[in-house]
């Protein structure tokens, strides 16, 4: 394993889209072609998802990578939500009739920045605007450390039923190095208040890879994760992506940081403790009960992921709304502006404020298939594809390396990604991604895949 770890720990991307970002076609995008496609492929009877982009916080945590506005004048908030429900109309204008939501999810930022009185503003906004399914679920990231009981209420009474709590390390060292310092207790209140007031699903985000984090600390905190029985866990490998202008990740030096050999035992010996008490490992750094609904839909092959991550909730249609939202219409997907001042600016002149995009190819939408199948299922099959022969010998000559590995089966056309060979899973996907064959990067984009 040893020997593996060294060979495939290699900057590669995590495949929440495909074509990833940086292999966008942005020259050939643009506003009146994302409009198009978004026309041209609604349908009015189908749900779609929404993901609402909250991108404030009042201090800055040296691990993230997100997109966020780091204050402490909450007067921010109102002409924010304001903005959002103008996006919202704005879409609807384009769909041509009132959108039906299946799902929401706030993410961040810090959601939980926002008041409880002004979420509600927000969403009463979006319920006025729009249709709610019948089957709705929707969720939202909370801080331990402001997320309170009028929060968690007055989500629930809009249909939250699953909320994900950012615990990342227990350890003080660690938490210092990152700047987030939060204590168990919070995090107990937090995650059994929830559950009090009806929540279906409390989910807790931990964080291997980090700054002065040891074995001892993982195993640490996830005893004490287990202790508290979140029904998911998200067990995330630390993206070390610091060259990203803004991101706040220089708290610390890459000397801090454990190695490719330390990493991987962390993650190892982790999944074994989270095995033993009764989480089954559903995807990429995702963890659930084993009657947890997610399970469910990784036995019976309904398992989706999108920009959220994964999720039981399957539509064709993402909508992101806010500063740097990312949505996704199946054949494109197109990004908010990343500034807050460009965004409001973009509105201001009633256009949605995307900025960049990509509108699929017919090889990019079979790839897309492949790639999506492999991290949700974990398997594929080749058979009656699209992709010309010579796009096919290229992946089955990527696909060799895995072979010989023994962490793939192929059997005719079908691909079987192994049961240890789980923790690779970015790098067989790389496999496919004829874009980043094609055009290798010349400085580093993504982080690594140990």
């Amino acid at each position: 394993m040893q020997d593996l770890i060294k060979k495939y720990n290699v900057a590669g991307p995590r495949y929440t889209s495909y074509p990833t970002v940086p292999y966008w076609d942005d020259e050939s995008f643009s506003y009146n072609r994302w409009q198009n496609t978004i026309q041209n492929s609604t349908n009015e009877d189908k749900a779609i998802s929404l993901y609402i982009h909250l991108p404030f916080c009042e201090s800055l945590c040296t691990f993230c990578a997100c997109n966020k506005r780091i204050t402490k004048r909450h007067s921010v908030e109102l002409p924010y939500i304001n903005a959002l429900l103008k996006e919202l109309d704005l879409y609807t204008i384009l769909y041509g009739h009132k959108l039906t939501i299946k799902d929401i999810h706030l993410g961040g930022g810090t959601p939980t920045f926002f008041s409880p009185e002004n979420l509600e503003s927000l969403l009463k906004g979006i319920f006025k605007r729009a249709f709610i399914a019948d089957d709705a679920s929707f969720s939202f990231e909370g801080h331990p450390n402001n997320t309170t009981y009028e929060h968690l209420k007055l989500l629930h009474e809009y249909f939250f039923d699953r909320v994900s709590y950012g615990i990342q390390d227990y350890n003080p060292e660690v938490q210092k190095a990152i700047n987030r310092k939060q204590s168990l207790e919070h995090v107990k209140y937090v995650t059994e208040t929830a559950r009090k007031i009806g929540y279906k699903s409390v989910g807790h985000d931990l964080i291997y890879g980090l700054p002065f984090q040891t074995v001892d600390h993982i195993l640490n905190t996830i005893e004490k994760t287990i202790a508290l029985k979140p029904d998911r866990i998200a067990f995330y490998s630390y993206a070390h992506t610091p060259w990203i202008k803004g991101n706040g990740q220089r708290g610390f030096n890459d000397a801090d940081l454990p190695d490719a050999e330390t990493k991987r035992l962390q993650y190892e010996l982790g999944k074994t403790l989270l095995e033993e008490n009764g989480y089954q490992e559903v995807g990429m750094d995702h963890f659930a009960l084993v009657d947890d609904e997610l399970c469910l839909a990784l036995k019976d092959k309904t398992l989706h992921r999108n920009f959220m991550g994964y999720t039981t909730q399957h539509t064709r249609h993402l909508i992101g709304l806010g500063v740097s939202s990312i949505s996704d219409a199946w054949f494109g997907f197109a990004q908010n502006e990343k500034n807050l001042e460009d965004y409001y600016k973009r509105l201001s002149e009633n256009k949605i404020p995307v900025f960049r995009g990509h509108i699929l190819t017919t090889e990019d939408l079979e790839i897309r298939t492949h790639i999506l199948n492999l991290m949700t299922k974990f398997e594929t099959d080749l058979s009656e594809t699209r992709l010309n022969s010579k796009a096919l010998n290229a992946i089955y000559e990527n696909l060799e390396t895995f072979i010989y590995d023994e962490l793939i089966h192929i059997k005719k056309s079908k691909i079987t990604v192994k049961q240890e060979a789980k923790a690779f899973i970015r790098n067989i996907c790389m496999a496919f991604d004829l874009r980043l064959l094609r055009k290798k990067p010349q400085t580093q984009l993504f982080s690594m895949t140990i």
